[in-house]
């Protein structure tokens, strides 16, 4: 369990993200599944991370922001993308790292990671 001040900490960087306007452009809009079974599984630190290369890298463009639960309980962490005239994209069983690549990859070069997707990780089961 994080620490109060710790939690404090995240809540401020995820806001300073949060509610941007980007100029010129349609935002894309970066879910965070924060319901109870997402927070157990380590979405946090996957907000935090997100939260935290967003605002350092500028990307304005993006809006984070958590929700409660996707509906994917199996996968948690689950982070969906959606971009303006495309189709959503889930990513699950995230980790800081993997939704750091995602951001590298998809959100910064427009290539969605597919072995992170919830069809990926169907065909597995």
């Amino acid at each position: 369990m994080k620490s109060l001040e710790e939690l404090k900490a995240i809540r401020e960087k995820v806001q300073g993200t949060i509610g941007m306007r980007y100029e010129g452009e349609e935002q894309t809009r970066v879910l965070v599944g924060m319901g109870t079974c997402g927070i157990a599984s380590g979405a946090r630190p996957v907000l935090s991370a997100l939260a935290t290369e967003i605002q350092e890298q500028n990307l304005g463009y993006i809006n984070l922001s958590q929700t409660g639960c996707i509906g994917s309980c199996i996968y948690e962490p689950l982070v969906e993308v959606i971009e303006p005239g495309k189709e959503k994209v889930t990513y699950v069983n995230m980790t800081p790292e993997k939704a750091l690549e995602v951001l590298r990859l998809h959100l910064k070069e427009g290539k969605i990671v597919t072995k992170y997707t919830v069809g990926a990780a169907e065909s597995k089961a």
